[in-house]
Protein backbone atom coordinates (compact mmCIF):
# COMPACT_ATOMS: atom_id res chain seq x y z
CA UNK A 1 0.00 0.00 0.00
CA UNK A 2 1.15 3.57 -0.39
CA UNK A 3 2.15 5.38 2.41
CA UNK A 4 1.41 8.80 3.38
CA UNK A 5 4.90 9.94 4.41
CA UNK A 6 6.01 11.25 0.78
CA UNK A 7 3.18 13.05 -0.18
CA UNK A 8 3.15 15.05 2.99
CA UNK A 9 7.04 15.86 2.85
CA UNK A 10 6.14 16.70 -0.54
CA UNK A 11 3.88 19.41 0.74
CA UNK A 12 6.38 20.34 3.44
CA UNK A 13 9.45 20.84 0.96
CA UNK A 14 7.23 23.41 -1.04
CA UNK A 15 8.12 26.40 -1.80
CA UNK A 16 5.09 27.88 0.25
CA UNK A 17 5.64 25.43 3.12
CA UNK A 18 5.34 28.35 5.45
CA UNK A 19 1.95 29.30 4.95
CA UNK A 20 -1.25 26.87 6.07
CA UNK A 21 -2.30 23.64 3.83
CA UNK A 22 -5.67 24.18 2.90
CA UNK A 23 -7.76 20.98 3.09
CA UNK A 24 -11.34 20.88 2.66
CA UNK A 25 -13.90 18.49 3.35
CA UNK A 26 -17.47 18.72 1.61
CA UNK A 27 -19.39 16.81 3.22
CA UNK A 28 -23.13 15.76 1.89
CA UNK A 29 -25.88 16.28 4.80
CA UNK A 30 -28.58 14.31 2.47
CA UNK A 31 -29.29 13.21 -1.27
CA UNK A 32 -32.84 15.16 -0.35
CA UNK A 33 -33.49 18.27 -2.34
CA UNK A 34 -36.77 20.68 -2.23
CA UNK A 35 -35.56 21.40 -6.73
CA UNK A 36 -34.90 18.34 -9.66
CA UNK A 37 -32.05 20.47 -11.28
CA UNK A 38 -31.35 18.96 -14.81
CA UNK A 39 -27.82 19.24 -14.48
CA UNK A 40 -27.32 18.54 -11.23
CA UNK A 41 -24.26 15.65 -10.46
CA UNK A 42 -27.03 13.89 -7.71
CA UNK A 43 -29.50 11.74 -8.47
CA UNK A 44 -32.02 12.36 -5.52
CA UNK A 45 -32.52 9.22 -4.35
CA UNK A 46 -33.07 9.34 -0.65
CA UNK A 47 -30.91 6.86 1.15
CA UNK A 48 -28.88 6.03 4.37
CA UNK A 49 -28.12 9.63 6.29
CA UNK A 50 -25.91 10.20 9.00
CA UNK A 51 -27.25 10.76 12.63
CA UNK A 52 -25.83 13.41 14.50
CA UNK A 53 -24.14 11.86 16.39
CA UNK A 54 -22.55 9.68 13.47
CA UNK A 55 -21.80 12.91 12.16
CA UNK A 56 -20.05 14.07 15.77
CA UNK A 57 -17.92 10.95 15.18
CA UNK A 58 -17.32 11.50 12.05
CA UNK A 59 -16.16 15.23 12.67
CA UNK A 60 -13.83 13.87 15.98
CA UNK A 61 -12.35 11.74 13.47
CA UNK A 62 -11.16 14.22 11.13
CA UNK A 63 -10.02 16.54 13.61
CA UNK A 64 -7.68 13.90 15.33
CA UNK A 65 -6.60 12.88 12.14
CA UNK A 66 -5.87 16.24 10.49
CA UNK A 67 -4.06 17.21 14.26
CA UNK A 68 -2.06 14.36 13.38
CA UNK A 69 -0.78 15.20 10.35
CA UNK A 70 0.55 18.81 11.39
CA UNK A 71 1.68 17.22 14.97
CA UNK A 72 3.60 14.84 12.55
CA UNK A 73 4.80 15.93 9.16
CA UNK A 74 4.69 19.78 11.25
CA UNK A 75 2.81 21.35 8.34
CA UNK A 76 0.15 24.23 9.67
CA UNK A 77 -3.36 22.76 8.51
CA UNK A 78 -6.40 25.13 7.26
CA UNK A 79 -9.64 22.73 7.48
CA UNK A 80 -12.50 23.45 6.18
CA UNK A 81 -16.14 22.22 5.66
CA UNK A 82 -18.21 22.48 3.05
CA UNK A 83 -21.31 21.70 4.41
CA UNK A 84 -24.24 20.75 1.16
CA UNK A 85 -26.86 18.05 0.12
CA UNK A 86 -29.03 18.09 -1.67
CA UNK A 87 -30.39 20.46 0.31
CA UNK A 88 -28.91 21.29 3.53
CA UNK A 89 -31.72 22.81 5.13
CA UNK A 90 -33.59 19.39 3.99
CA UNK A 91 -32.13 18.71 7.69
CA UNK A 92 -33.97 19.05 10.82
CA UNK A 93 -30.48 19.56 12.71
CA UNK A 94 -28.35 21.78 10.40
CA UNK A 95 -28.12 23.90 13.29
CA UNK A 96 -26.51 21.11 15.67
CA UNK A 97 -24.54 19.67 12.69
CA UNK A 98 -22.66 23.46 12.07
CA UNK A 99 -22.15 23.92 16.13
CA UNK A 100 -20.27 20.37 15.91
CA UNK A 101 -18.37 21.83 13.04
CA UNK A 102 -17.64 24.93 14.84
CA UNK A 103 -16.48 23.32 18.30
CA UNK A 104 -13.73 21.34 16.57
CA UNK A 105 -12.81 24.32 15.30
CA UNK A 106 -13.34 24.18 11.65
CA UNK A 107 -14.32 26.61 9.29
CA UNK A 108 -17.67 26.16 7.72
CA UNK A 109 -19.11 27.63 4.73
CA UNK A 110 -22.59 26.21 3.15
CA UNK A 111 -23.67 25.39 -0.61
CA UNK A 112 -27.18 25.76 -1.02
CA UNK A 113 -30.03 26.61 -3.70
CA UNK A 114 -31.38 29.47 -1.40
CA UNK A 115 -34.85 28.87 -1.56
CA UNK A 116 -35.47 27.80 1.82
CA UNK A 117 -33.60 30.63 2.77
CA UNK A 118 -35.89 32.96 5.17
CA UNK A 119 -34.40 35.49 7.42
CA UNK A 120 -34.12 33.97 10.52
CA UNK A 121 -32.60 30.98 8.75
CA UNK A 122 -30.02 33.61 7.48
CA UNK A 123 -29.61 34.81 11.24
CA UNK A 124 -28.88 31.33 12.65
CA UNK A 125 -26.29 30.72 10.00
CA UNK A 126 -24.80 33.75 11.15
CA UNK A 127 -24.85 33.51 14.93
CA UNK A 128 -23.21 30.19 14.36
CA UNK A 129 -20.04 32.20 12.16
CA UNK A 130 -20.34 30.50 9.14
CA UNK A 131 -17.81 32.25 6.67
CA UNK A 132 -19.92 32.18 3.97
CA UNK A 133 -22.35 30.78 1.58
CA UNK A 134 -22.84 29.63 -1.90
CA UNK A 135 -26.21 30.02 -3.83
CA UNK A 136 -26.17 28.66 -7.77
CA UNK A 137 -27.94 30.78 -9.62
CA UNK A 138 -27.83 29.63 -13.56
CA UNK A 139 -28.76 32.79 -15.63
CA UNK A 140 -31.76 35.19 -16.15
CA UNK A 141 -35.15 34.16 -14.43
CA UNK A 142 -36.27 32.73 -17.47
CA UNK A 143 -33.29 30.79 -17.56
CA UNK A 144 -32.39 29.96 -14.44
CA UNK A 145 -35.88 27.91 -13.54
CA UNK A 146 -35.30 25.96 -17.03
CA UNK A 147 -32.66 24.62 -15.70
CA UNK A 148 -33.49 24.55 -11.89
CA UNK A 149 -37.40 24.85 -12.37
CA UNK A 150 -40.21 27.07 -11.98
CA UNK A 151 -40.26 29.55 -8.62
CA UNK A 152 -36.61 28.52 -7.95
CA UNK A 153 -35.33 32.36 -9.54
CA UNK A 154 -37.28 34.27 -7.58
CA UNK A 155 -36.74 31.95 -4.14
CA UNK A 156 -33.14 32.15 -4.55
CA UNK A 157 -32.59 35.52 -4.84
CA UNK A 158 -34.61 36.78 -2.04
CA UNK A 159 -32.64 34.07 -0.11
CA UNK A 160 -29.47 36.01 -1.26
CA UNK A 161 -31.03 38.70 0.35
CA UNK A 162 -31.79 37.79 3.84
CA UNK A 163 -28.12 36.37 3.81
CA UNK A 164 -26.77 39.65 2.72
CA UNK A 165 -29.50 41.54 5.26
CA UNK A 166 -27.54 39.07 8.13
CA UNK A 167 -24.25 40.06 7.38
CA UNK A 168 -23.39 36.73 5.67
CA UNK A 169 -20.75 36.83 2.43
CA UNK A 170 -22.35 35.46 -0.50
CA UNK A 171 -21.20 34.15 -3.16
CA UNK A 172 -23.38 33.42 -6.51
CA UNK A 173 -22.20 30.44 -8.23
CA UNK A 174 -23.12 29.87 -12.15
CA UNK A 175 -22.20 26.28 -13.69
CA UNK A 176 -21.34 26.94 -17.32
CA UNK A 177 -22.85 24.67 -20.02
CA UNK A 178 -23.98 25.53 -23.73
CA UNK A 179 -27.37 26.40 -21.83
CA UNK A 180 -26.00 29.45 -20.72
CA UNK A 181 -22.70 29.94 -21.56
CA UNK A 182 -23.58 33.16 -23.84
CA UNK A 183 -25.38 34.51 -20.66
CA UNK A 184 -22.43 35.33 -18.23
CA UNK A 185 -22.58 39.10 -18.67
CA UNK A 186 -25.96 38.81 -17.52
CA UNK A 187 -24.96 36.75 -14.47
CA UNK A 188 -22.57 39.27 -13.63
CA UNK A 189 -25.48 41.81 -13.73
CA UNK A 190 -27.50 40.21 -11.37
CA UNK A 191 -24.55 39.94 -9.03
CA UNK A 192 -23.93 43.47 -9.04
CA UNK A 193 -27.70 44.09 -8.74
CA UNK A 194 -27.87 41.30 -5.75
CA UNK A 195 -24.66 43.05 -3.99
CA UNK A 196 -23.52 39.87 -3.47
CA UNK A 197 -19.38 39.80 -2.93
CA UNK A 198 -18.51 37.07 -5.26
CA UNK A 199 -19.65 35.73 -8.16
CA UNK A 200 -17.51 31.40 -8.99
CA UNK A 201 -18.37 29.64 -11.90
CA UNK A 202 -17.76 26.26 -12.45
CA UNK A 203 -18.13 23.82 -15.49
CA UNK A 204 -21.23 21.38 -16.14
CA UNK A 205 -20.28 17.45 -15.41
CA UNK A 206 -21.57 15.43 -16.76
CA UNK A 207 -22.64 12.90 -13.68
CA UNK A 208 -25.97 11.84 -12.07
CA UNK A 209 -28.66 13.65 -13.22
CA UNK A 210 -26.86 15.74 -15.39
CA UNK A 211 -25.69 12.77 -17.26
CA UNK A 212 -28.29 13.18 -20.28
CA UNK A 213 -26.52 16.73 -20.80
CA UNK A 214 -23.49 15.14 -21.59
CA UNK A 215 -23.72 16.55 -25.58
CA UNK A 216 -24.07 20.08 -23.21
CA UNK A 217 -20.48 21.22 -22.56
CA UNK A 218 -18.97 23.28 -24.13
CA UNK A 219 -16.47 22.75 -26.83
CA UNK A 220 -12.57 23.57 -25.81
CA UNK A 221 -11.99 26.65 -28.40
CA UNK A 222 -15.45 28.36 -26.63
CA UNK A 223 -14.53 27.48 -23.55
CA UNK A 224 -11.41 28.82 -23.84
CA UNK A 225 -12.61 32.44 -25.43
CA UNK A 226 -15.39 32.32 -22.91
CA UNK A 227 -12.52 31.87 -19.82
CA UNK A 228 -10.75 35.10 -21.38
CA UNK A 229 -14.11 36.96 -21.45
CA UNK A 230 -14.23 35.89 -17.48
CA UNK A 231 -10.86 36.79 -17.03
CA UNK A 232 -10.63 39.75 -18.66
CA UNK A 233 -13.50 41.09 -16.37
CA UNK A 234 -12.75 43.50 -13.21
CA UNK A 235 -16.27 44.68 -11.48
CA UNK A 236 -15.69 46.98 -8.73
CA UNK A 237 -16.97 45.48 -5.35
CA UNK A 238 -17.33 41.73 -7.27
CA UNK A 239 -14.54 38.76 -6.85
CA UNK A 240 -15.09 36.43 -9.68
CA UNK A 241 -13.81 32.97 -8.47
CA UNK A 242 -13.33 29.94 -9.64
CA UNK A 243 -11.37 26.66 -8.43
CA UNK A 244 -11.41 25.12 -12.14
CA UNK A 245 -8.17 24.38 -13.20
CA UNK A 246 -8.10 25.25 -16.93
CA UNK A 247 -9.01 28.99 -15.89
CA UNK A 248 -6.75 29.26 -13.28
CA UNK A 249 -3.75 27.75 -15.70
CA UNK A 250 -4.97 30.40 -17.90
CA UNK A 251 -5.09 33.15 -15.65
CA UNK A 252 -1.00 32.23 -14.59
CA UNK A 253 -0.26 33.09 -18.27
CA UNK A 254 1.55 30.35 -18.92
CA UNK A 255 4.72 29.19 -16.77
CA UNK A 256 5.23 25.77 -16.69
CA UNK A 257 6.44 23.96 -13.46
CA UNK A 258 9.09 21.24 -13.15
CA UNK A 259 8.57 18.23 -14.33
CA UNK A 260 8.91 16.28 -11.06
CA UNK A 261 7.13 18.61 -9.34
CA UNK A 262 4.50 17.26 -6.87
CA UNK A 263 0.26 17.68 -7.24
CA UNK A 264 0.24 20.66 -4.69
CA UNK A 265 -2.49 22.67 -7.14
CA UNK A 266 -5.24 22.26 -9.50
CA UNK A 267 -7.85 19.39 -9.52
CA UNK A 268 -8.55 19.07 -5.25
CA UNK A 269 -9.24 15.52 -5.91
CA UNK A 270 -6.51 13.34 -3.59
CA UNK A 271 -4.65 16.24 -3.05
CA UNK A 272 -6.19 18.52 -0.63
CA UNK A 273 -9.84 17.82 -0.63
CA UNK A 274 -12.11 14.70 0.19
CA UNK A 275 -15.93 13.92 0.13
CA UNK A 276 -17.90 12.36 2.55
CA UNK A 277 -21.54 11.56 1.68
CA UNK A 278 -24.91 10.94 3.90
CA UNK A 279 -24.12 7.53 4.47
CA UNK A 280 -20.20 8.23 5.01
CA UNK A 281 -19.07 6.60 2.30
CA UNK A 282 -15.76 8.40 1.19
CA UNK A 283 -14.86 9.61 -2.37
CA UNK A 284 -12.48 11.87 -3.92
CA UNK A 285 -15.10 14.08 -5.52
CA UNK A 286 -18.56 14.39 -4.90
CA UNK A 287 -18.62 13.98 -9.31
CA UNK A 288 -16.34 10.88 -8.80
CA UNK A 289 -18.51 8.50 -7.39
CA UNK A 290 -15.64 5.93 -6.91
CA UNK A 291 -16.01 4.64 -3.42
CA UNK A 292 -12.84 5.04 -1.30
CA UNK A 293 -13.70 4.19 2.51
CA UNK A 294 -16.34 4.90 4.88
CA UNK A 295 -15.90 7.53 7.54
CA UNK A 296 -17.73 5.59 10.25
CA UNK A 297 -15.83 2.48 9.38
CA UNK A 298 -11.76 3.14 8.23
CA UNK A 299 -11.35 7.25 9.26
CA UNK A 300 -10.20 9.79 6.76
CA UNK A 301 -6.12 8.83 7.99
CA UNK A 302 -6.29 5.37 6.93
CA UNK A 303 -8.12 6.19 3.56
CA UNK A 304 -6.02 9.01 2.66
CA UNK A 305 -2.65 6.96 3.78
CA UNK A 306 -3.71 3.99 1.70
CA UNK A 307 -6.24 4.48 -0.66
CA UNK A 308 -4.72 3.27 -4.30
CA UNK A 309 -7.30 5.85 -6.30
CA UNK A 310 -5.87 8.15 -4.49
CA UNK A 311 -2.54 7.68 -4.86
CA UNK A 312 -3.79 7.17 -8.54
CA UNK A 313 -4.51 10.75 -8.27
CA UNK A 314 -1.20 11.95 -7.52
CA UNK A 315 0.91 10.21 -9.31
CA UNK A 316 1.72 11.15 -12.59
CA UNK A 317 2.50 7.89 -14.24
CA UNK A 318 -0.79 6.78 -13.63
CA UNK A 319 -1.89 9.43 -16.13
CA UNK A 320 -3.29 8.69 -19.56
CA UNK A 321 -3.27 11.28 -22.43
CA UNK A 322 -1.68 14.45 -22.35
CA UNK A 323 -2.16 15.07 -18.98
CA UNK A 324 0.51 12.49 -18.07
CA UNK A 325 2.98 14.79 -20.16
CA UNK A 326 1.66 18.33 -19.70
CA UNK A 327 4.49 20.32 -18.15
CA UNK A 328 1.32 21.91 -15.97
CA UNK A 329 0.68 18.80 -14.60
CA UNK A 330 1.76 19.62 -10.75
CA UNK A 331 -0.94 22.66 -11.03
CA UNK A 332 -3.43 21.55 -12.86
CA UNK A 333 -4.49 17.73 -14.33
CA UNK A 334 -7.68 18.98 -15.64
CA UNK A 335 -10.89 18.29 -13.41
CA UNK A 336 -10.76 14.35 -12.38
CA UNK A 337 -14.80 14.83 -12.73
CA UNK A 338 -15.47 15.65 -16.28
CA UNK A 339 -12.56 13.28 -17.44
CA UNK A 340 -14.23 10.69 -15.67
CA UNK A 341 -18.10 11.44 -16.54
CA UNK A 342 -17.27 11.90 -19.84
CA UNK A 343 -15.46 8.32 -20.10
CA UNK A 344 -18.48 6.76 -18.51
CA UNK A 345 -20.84 8.62 -21.22
CA UNK A 346 -18.50 6.74 -23.85
CA UNK A 347 -18.88 3.03 -21.81
CA UNK A 348 -15.36 3.87 -19.98
CA UNK A 349 -14.38 3.97 -16.73
CA UNK A 350 -11.35 6.00 -16.83
CA UNK A 351 -10.68 8.95 -13.78
CA UNK A 352 -7.12 9.55 -15.03
CA UNK A 353 -7.72 10.39 -18.91
CA UNK A 354 -7.30 13.69 -19.93
CA UNK A 355 -9.79 16.39 -19.38
CA UNK A 356 -11.92 16.63 -22.92
CA UNK A 357 -12.90 20.14 -22.42
CA UNK A 358 -8.65 20.89 -21.81
CA UNK A 359 -7.81 23.94 -24.74
CA UNK A 360 -4.24 23.24 -23.78
CA UNK A 361 -1.09 21.24 -26.15
CA UNK A 362 0.89 19.57 -24.05
CA UNK A 363 4.54 20.24 -25.06
CA UNK A 364 6.59 17.95 -22.89
CA UNK A 365 9.39 19.17 -20.64
CA UNK A 366 8.69 22.69 -22.35
CA UNK A 367 5.98 24.10 -21.12
CA UNK A 368 2.37 24.26 -23.41
CA UNK A 369 0.58 26.42 -25.99
CA UNK A 370 -3.11 27.15 -26.11
CA UNK A 371 -4.64 25.26 -28.72
CA UNK A 372 -6.29 27.70 -31.67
Amino acid sequence: MPSLLPFFWMVRMSPDAENAFDFFVQIHLTERCNLACTHCYQEGRPGKEMTLDEIGQGLADICDTVRSWSETYEIPFAPSFNVTGGEPFLRKDLPDILRGISRYGFASYLLTNGTLVDAERARMLADLAVRGVQVSVEGPEELHERIRGKGSFSSAMRGIGHLLNAGITVSMNVTLSELNGDFFPDIVSLAVAAGVQRLGFSRLVPYGRGSALSGKILGRERLRRLYEEILSLAVPGLEITTGDPLATQLADGGVGAEPDAPALGGCAAGISGITVLPDGTLTPCRRIGIPIGNILRDGLREVWANSEVLAALRDRNSYNGKCRTCARWAGCRGCRAIAYACSLSRGGNDFLGEDPQCFFEAVPGSGFQVSG
